[in-house]
């Protein structure tokens, strides 16, 4: 095989592809891209990790078609430091593969493209297309909350749930939950269904979001999602990302929402991040002899919300003006968990609907309404941790 590329071409295509190699795989073509030179003056690049991957495909001068794998990290290293436009790539027949760019060349061992993992079948009739703007923002809302090694396998991942026109996204742990919708144009493909129901692994929703970051390049630019029973495909614009979906039916999470509050605190978000990042100098410091790290406790009442946090390196202590409604309250968080939930939410004025020091409590915008008139809702739920003192 021997290809010549422009070095611009294949230093962009090769970004979105490190999304699906794998650096914990025993497989080595797993850590590697498929690079198939095509007769007709194609090449396609795959990545597949055996849960995500990835496929670009770019035009490049085809001297001698054929197809190799070569280890992602030292070709991702190697085009970009090369010296010159153009690159050329040559795989002998022992598997030898030489880049060459200007004066400079580079050899490195390559495997037998037969030996790549079968990747999925990226068909399917079934999916819709959604502006990539808007998933990416419906994403981040999300990201914090998915579960990570969670005995409940449906909770290590991202929830999606299309109908019609309206798509909500939840993510939830044993500490915190994200529920977040919104209405926006949503087509579906030509005779596909208009409703879906999926769960995307979380490292594969934290792969896709940064895609999007970089695949996305306008407003109006959309994502078509194709879904069959076992895996899911988000293509933006040359770039093709797949992975498997996680088989079960998600929570019930609706039934774990309190929903009747008795008190009510209104703040400004940025105030009382503020506050929190400050407390964070305390409950993020890692003590000597201690277990983990301190807690926030925060204390509503007389139209104030005191943010006070004790550690054996020191204590801080903050006060914001607030409108409250009901009792007042003491109850401590998760810093971080707490900090995680407002850089989420959006709204410039929030609400904390709470009932107790050992019940969960709801963050979400203090004017629902001006957020519902445009199809948007979000709200997080976090569970407090028992005060130490």
């Amino acid at each position: 095989m021997k290809i010549t590329f422009e070095k611009e071409v294949i230093c962009s295509a090769v970004v979105p592809l490190l999304s699906g190699v794998s650096t914990k795989n025993t497989i080595p073509a797993a850590e590697g891209i498929l690079i198939e030179a095509n007769e007709d003056g194609s090449c396609v690049l795959t990545t597949y990790d055996l849960e995500k991957g990835a496929r670009v495909t770019i035009a490049a001068e085809v001297i001698e078609a054929g197809s190799a794998i070569i280890n992602a990290s030292k070709f991702s290293q190697t085009v970009r430091v090369m010296d010159g436009s153009h690159i050329t790539l040559t795989v002998d027949g022992r598997n030898c593969a030489t880049i060459v760019s200007g004066k400079s060349s580079h050899t490195m061992s390559a495997l037998n493209g037969n030996d790549f993992p079968e990747i999925p079948r990226l068909i399917s009739q079934q999916g819709f297309q959604i502006s990539g703007k808007t998933l990416r923002e419906m994403m981040y809302k999300c990201l914090f909350a998915m579960g990570v090694n969670d005995q409940r396998v449906v909770l290590n991942g991202l929830y999606f749930h299309v109908n019609g026109d309206h798509m909500k996204l939840v993510s939830c742990d044993s500490f915190k939950m994200a529920v977040c919708g919104t209405t926006a144009q949503i087509d579906s493909l030509e005779g596909s269904e208009r409703e879906f129901r999926f769960i995307v692994p979380n490292r594969s929703v934290s792969e896709l979001y940064k895609l999007l970051g970089s695949a996305v390049k306008d407003d109006d630019d959309d994502v078509c999602i194709y879904i069959n029973r076992k895996n899911i495909i988000f293509v933006m614009g040359d770039v093709t990302f797949f992975s498997k979906l996680i088989e079960g039916e998600y929570i019930n999470y609706d039934r774990i929402i309190l929903k009747n509050h008795r008190i009510a605190v209104y703040a400004d978000r940025e105030n009382l991040l503020s506050a929190l990042e400050r407390a964070a100098l305390i409950t993020e410091e890692k003590v000597a002899g201690s277990s983990g790290r301190s807690h926030v406790k925060l204390d509503a009442s007389c139209g104030l919300l005191k943010i006070s946090a004790n550690s054996g390196a020191g204590s801080a202590y903050d006060e914001i003006s607030v409108a409250q409604e009901g009792d007042d309250i003491v109850i401590a968080f998760n810093n971080r968990y707490l900090m995680d939930c407002l850089r989420a939410c959006t709204a410039e004025r929030i609400k904390l609907s709470l009932s107790s020091a050992l019940a969960s409590m709801n963050i979400e915008p203090a004017d629902p309404e001006t957020e519902e008139t445009e199809g948007n809702s979000e709200l997080f739920m976090l569970l407090p941790v028992r005060m130490k003192d």
